[in-house]
C-alpha cells in the first residue's frame, strides 16, 4: 500500500531537528485546542454531578437501583449514537460545525433534565444529552490532532481528557454546594446548570478556524495554508506540513496506479466504511490498536467507579451525605492533577511508557481496593485503616487512569488513522468506547451485589493486567511523528512486536 507512504525526506529532517530541541508551544494551536476541548467539560460535569445527584433523584422520584443504573448508563449508551454519526457528519460539514452541533445537542438535553417532572422525562433529556456527548468525544480530539504540530500533539490532544476531569471536579463541587437544598430542587439545579457553559462553548467555537486537513480534503488550499501558518513555528514548517497533507489528500479514493495528484473537493467521506470493514493488513493493525485501547479504557470501570463512588464509600462506612460528596471532591482533585501532569509530559516520555505505567498502577490500586472492600464486607465494625485504604486506593486508581488510559486513548485513536479514514475510523473506535462504558455503568451495581464490591474490583484488576499485556504487544509509539507519517509505523512493522519496531526506529 504505497499510497500511504507520504512522508518526505525533508519532513523527516525537520522532525529529527525538532526532536533535538524542545519544540515551542504554538499559542494559536493551543487556543484552538482549548476551545475545542471545552466541550469535554460538559461530559465531565455530567459524570461528576450525576454521582451525587442520583442520591437525591432516587429519594425524590422513588426509583429503584435498577432504574438508577439505567439512568446513569443511558447517557453512555446514547452517546454511542452521537459518536457513530459524528465521523460522517464531520466529513460533510466540517470539524468546527460538528463541535457546535455537539454543544447545542447537550444544551437541549441539559434543559430537559433540569426541568424533568418525572423519571421518563428525565430519561428523555438523558438520551438527548448522550447524543451530544457522543459527538463531542469523537470530534474534539480529531480536530485538535489535525490542528496541532507533531511535537506538541500529545499535549494538545490530551486536553479533552483534562477538561473532562475539570468538569468532573466542577460536578463534585456543585454537588457539595447544592446538596443542602430540598430534594426536589437540588438535583434539578445540578443537572440543568450545565446548559450555561454549553451556550458559551457554542459561541466560542465560532471563533475557531476549520481543520486544515479537512480544508485540504475540500480543495480549499489557501484557507488551509492560512491556518497552518498560524499553527506552525514559521512559513517553512507550514509549507512542509501543507505539502505533506496535500500528498495524502490527493490519494483519497484512488488506487496506487491511478494517482493523479488531484484533490477530491467533492469528497464527503464516501467509501470509508467499505475500507474499514475490509481492511488492508496495516489498517487492520490500526483498527485493533484503536478499538483495543478504547475497549480497555471503559472496561477498566473508571467511569463506573466515578459514578458510584458514593455507593462504594457508603458500603465502606461513610454514611454522611455531605461527607460522601466531600470525599469525591478529594478524588476529583487527584484525578484532575494527574491528568494535567500526564498531558505536560506526554510528548517527552511518549504514549507507550505513560500508558503502561497507568495500567500497571491501576491494577495494583484495584487490588488494594478489593482487599480493603473485602475486609469491610466481612467485618461488623468498620476500622478506620480499612476505610482509609479504600479512599486512598480509589484516588490512586483514578489518578493512574488520568496518567495513562484517560488522556492517551483520545490522543492515540485520533492520530493513528490516515487522513481520509480519521473521522469515521475514530468514530468507530469511540462508539466501542461508549458501548462498553454504558454496559459497565448499567451493570456495575447489579454485578457488585452478586459478587460484592470487592469481587468487582478484583475482576477490574484482572482486566487491567490483560490491558497491560495488550498495550505492550499491539501499540507502537507515535511520539513526534506527523499524522501523515504514522501510517508507516504500522505498515513497516510486519510481524514484529512494537518494542522491536521501536528499537529499529530509534536506531535509524
Amino acid at each position: 500500500m504505497d499510497e500511504y507512504k507520504v512522508g518526505t525526506e525533508n519532513t523527516t529532517q525537520v522532525e529529527s531537528q525538532s526532536s533535538k530541541k524542545k519544540a515551542p508551544l504554538n499559542k494559536y494551536a493551543l487556543a484552538c485546542a482549548l476551545l475545542a476541548s471545552t466541550n469535554s467539560i460538559l461530559l465531565g460535569y455530567d459524570i461528576g454531578v450525576m454521582s451525587g445527584a442520583v442520591l437525591f433523584i432516587k429519594d425524590n422520584l422513588k426509583i429503584s437501583s435498577s432504574q438508577v443504573e439505567i439512568l446513569v448508563g443511558s447517557l453512555n449508551v446514547c452517546s454511542l449514537i452521537g459518536s457513530f454519526a459524528s465521523g460522517k457528519t464531520s466529513d460533510m460539514i466540517g470539524r468546527r460545525y460538528t463541535i457546535i452541533l455537539a454543544a447545542a445537542t447537550f444544551l437541549i438535553g441539559a434543559v430537559l433534565m433540569g426541568l424533568a417532572p418525572s423519571y421518563p422525562f428525565l430519561m428523555a433529556g438523558r438520551v438527548v444529552a448522550g447524543i451530544g456527548v457522543g459527538y463531542s468525544l469523537m470530534i474534539a480530539p480529531v480536530y485538535t490532532a489535525e490542528v496541532s504540530p507533531a511535537m506538541t500533539r500529545g499535549l494538545l490532544t490530551s486536553l479533552p481528557e483534562v477538561f473532562i476531569n475539570v468538569g468532573i471536579l466542577l460536578g463534585y463541587i456543585f454537588n457539595y454546594a447544592l446538596a443542602g437544598l430540598p430534594d426536589h430542587i437540588n438535583w434539578r439545579l445540578m443537572l440543568g446548570i450545565a446548559a450555561v457553559p454549553a451556550i458559551g462553548i457554542g459561541i466560542g467555537v465560532l471563533q475557531m478556524p476549520e481543520s486544515p486537513r479537512w480544508l485540504v480534503m475540500k480543495g480549499r488550499i489557501e484557507e488551509a495554508k492560512r491556518v497552518l501558518r498560524k499553527t506552525s513555528e514559521n512559513d517553512d514548517e507550514a509549507n512542509l506540513r501543507l505539502e505533506e497533507i496535500i500528498k495524502a489528500a490527493s490519494l483519497v479514493g484512488q488506487s496506487p496506479s491511478d494517482s493523479t495528484g488531484s484533490i477530491p473537493s467533492k469528497w464527503k467521506g464516501q467509501g470509508v466504511w467499505k475500507e474499514l470493514l475490509m481492511p488492508s493488513r496495516p489498517l487492520r493493525r490500526i483498527l485493533v490498536a484503536a478499538v483495543g485501547i478504547n475497549f480497555f479504557m471503559q472496561a477498566s470501570g473508571n467511569d463506573a467507579v466515578v459514578y458510584y463512588t458514593p455507593s462504594v464509600f457508603n458500603a465502606a462506612g461513610i454514611h454522611n451525605r455531605k461527607g460522601l460528596v466531600g470525599v469525591t471532591i478529594v478524588m476529583g482533585i487527584a484525578k484532575t492533577s494527574f491528568c494535567i501532569v500526564s498531558a505536560l509530559f506526554l510528548d517527552n516520555f511518549g504514549r507507550r511508557p505513560m500508558l503502561l505505567l497507568g495500567t500497571t498502577g491501576m491494577a495494583v490500586s484495584l487490588a488494594g481496593l478489593g482487599l480493603g472492600s473485602m475486609y469491610l464486607h466481612n467485618s461488623h465494625h468498620k476500622p478506620l485503616w480499612a476505610i482509609a485504604l479504600c479512599v486512598v486506593a480509589v484516588c490512586a486508581d483514578v489518578s493512574f487512569f488520568s496518567i495513562g488510559l484517560g488522556p492517551i486513548t483520545w490522543v492515540y485513536s485520533s492520530e493513528i488513522f490516515p487522513i481520509r479514514l480519521r473521522a469515521q475510523g475514530s468514530s468507530l473506535a469511540v462508539s466501542v468506547n461508549r458501548l462498553v462504558s454504558g454496559v459497565v455503568a448499567m451493570t456495575f451495581l447489579t454485578i457488585s451485589k452478586k459478587i460484592t464490591f470487592a469481587g468487582m474490583f478484583f475482576v477490574l484488576c484482572g482486566i487491567m493486567v490483560l490491558a497491560t499485556i495488550f498495550f505492550y504487544f499491539f501499540l507502537p509509539e507515535t511520539k513526534g511523528k506527523s499524522l501523515e507519517e504514522i501510517w508507516e509505523i504500522f505498515e513497516d512493522k510486519k510481524d514484529k512486536t512494537p518494542s522491536q519496531a521501536d528499537k529499529e526506529m530509534t536506531a535509524r
